[in-house]
């Protein structure tokens, strides 16, 4: 079977405020994919967030949160719980600001790229084949995500590289399911972080919690499929 992966990141720069990344993604059966993103589109413009005034289709993100589309938040995540073919996996990799890139031979962006391989590793199995879309940052992250692409296939022993088909960095305001995946990992990383300064985030980590029953603060046996998180203190183990 075909699959299609989108993943985000949270607090993913090596000098920011956070000493937490959050890496997430959402998977979703190809057959599905067109129907899940119209959904997505069909929801939002329900609530208001359709074209802008350049006739753009305004975007789905976190950072925007607000109270005034409490109701879409929750929908949004109904419409994830409700569909037994999408599954979601969030890596949440802690002291940040304790990394000996030195120690371990490579750069901030190298290690980024090494917990991408964490991330999607457990999303992968020989016999299906993946399509990858991963939120654009900068113009030079073609080549990595290409090594990326290499790396887990040979983890599947596949030397003709034909499960892990492609990894391409798009763009999140034209992809309906890169941007729910992005209001996951806001809320995963938002519960991580231990914030509370906004009431509608707080609101929305709640309603995550009640509908996966996980507290999102605690690693996940691999068997749940559904909402499955990993937690990587990177003071033990990347040592």
């Amino acid at each position: 079977m075909l699959y299609n992966i989108y993943c985000d990141e949270s607090c993913h720069l090596q000098k920011d405020t956070s000493d937490i990344m959050v890496l997430g993604c959402i998977s979703c059966p190809n057959e599905y994919a067109k129907e899940i993103n119209s959904s997505i589109k069909q929801i939002k413009r329900k609530y208001g967030l359709g074209l802008n005034k350049k006739k753009m289709p305004i975007e789905l993100k976190w950072t925007k949160v607000s109270n005034s589309k409490m109701e879409m938040y929750k929908e949004l995540i109904d419409l994830f719980f409700e569909k037994d073919y999408l599954n979601f996996r969030g890596v949440v990799a802690t002291g940040k600001s304790n990394l000996n890139h030195e120690f371990f031979l490579q750069d901030h962006d190298t290690w980024y790229h090494k917990m991408y391989y964490l991330l999607l590793r457990e999303m992968v199995s020989i016999g299906n084949q993946y399509n990858i879309y991963v939120d654009i940052k900068d113009t030079n992250s073609n080549d990595k995500i290409e090594i990326l692409r290499k790396v887990l296939n040979r983890s599947l022993y596949d030397f003709y590289d034909e499960t892990v088909a492609r990894i391409q960095t798009v763009r999140s305001e034209e992809v309906n399911l890169l941007q729910l995946t992005d209001l996951f990992i806001g809320a995963l990383s938002y519960a991580n972080r231990g914030l509370n300064s906004s009431v509608a985030k707080l609101k929305i980590v709640d309603y995550f919690r009640s509908r996966s029953g996980l507290d999102l603060t605690q690693k996940t046996p691999l068997r749940n499929h559904k909402f499955n998180i990993f937690h990587l203190d990177t003071k033990e183990d990347m040592k």
